[in-house]
């Protein structure tokens, strides 16, 4: 898939940052080794603006070649923790994911909204083994996941207009759901009771609740918590009648917790 076009730029954008920026997104845990061509093609550049894009950011200590084949190195993940570090909420999430993943067993997750994704930025796994492979920073498809269609249910009418008619809707298994007006009932009944269940349309064999949490002086969503469990394990009747209470207690305490450290600043 290419790099999706950017917002329309202004004056003071930097065209080449933008490249850079479009060249280290091009790796990925499934693109973990690219030529120059991959590298092209993914980002939606040019040849030589990936070249000299890799070459640039190679001198920097970004990214190594080997083999005529380019990675990410170790230095990359500065450009993550800035974020991760500089984030208070992401700490109070990360504190309260533990504590939901002990009490339950499962793995919990928050995401963000970005640019048709949603984004991981804390995590709790637990010991159990699950098919469906997640890491910070990892971006998936907002259409097809409960965390997702969490995020998209707060979205204006007309930024859910634009997200179908911008971002494509790929088949991850035979349960998933892409036709546009299913996807809007759904997502308008994810809206109407607030939390949404996922069962098998990103991985088979995985299914999931999800929930926002909710900034309590402006009603915005800031993200979304999943909890994340085995088909052979919990139905979904079990999902919402057992999980469910209890992540609408922690989303609700990460939300207040979040507004408390916004009044003490």
């Amino acid at each position: 898939m290419q790099a999706r076009e950017p917002h329309q730029p202004s004056g003071e954008f930097v065209q080449s940052l933008a490249r850079g920026l479009a060249v280290i997104r091009a790796f990925s845990d499934e693109r973990t080794m690219l030529t120059l061509a991959d590298v092209a093609k993914i980002a939606g550049l040019s040849r030589a603006s990936a070249r000299r894009s890799l070459l640039t950011l190679e001198t920097l200590g970004y990214v190594g070649m080997q083999q005529n084949r380019f990675y990410l190195r170790p230095r990359v993940l500065d450009l993550g923790y800035a974020f991760l570090s500089s984030s208070s909420s992401v700490d109070v999430t990360q504190d309260h994911l533990r504590r939901l993943s002990a009490r339950i067993g499962e793995s919990c997750s928050a995401c963000e909204y970005d640019d048709g994704d949603i984004v991981y930025v804390a995590r709790a796994a637990a010991d159990s083994v699950m098919p469906l492979r997640v890491s910070i920073g990892r971006r998936i498809p907002a259409f097809c996941t409960s965390t997702g269609r969490v995020l998209l249910s707060a979205m204006p009418p007309d930024e859910l207009d634009e997200f179908f008619r911008v971002y494509p809707r790929e088949k991850f298994t035979p349960l998933t759901v892409t036709d546009e007006g299913e996807l809007r009932e759904r997502i308008a009944e994810v809206r109407a009771q607030g939390w949404a269940v996922n069962n098998q349309e990103l991985d088979l064999g995985a299914r999931s609740i999800a929930a926002p949490v909710v900034d309590s002086r402006t009603g915005a969503y800031i993200s979304a918590v999943n909890i994340t469990v085995s088909t052979s394990r919990v139905s979904v009747d079990e999902l919402v009648e057992q999980c469910l209470p209890l992540l609408l207690e922690t989303t609700r305490q990460i939300g207040s917790d979040i507004a408390l450290m916004g009044q003490q600043r």
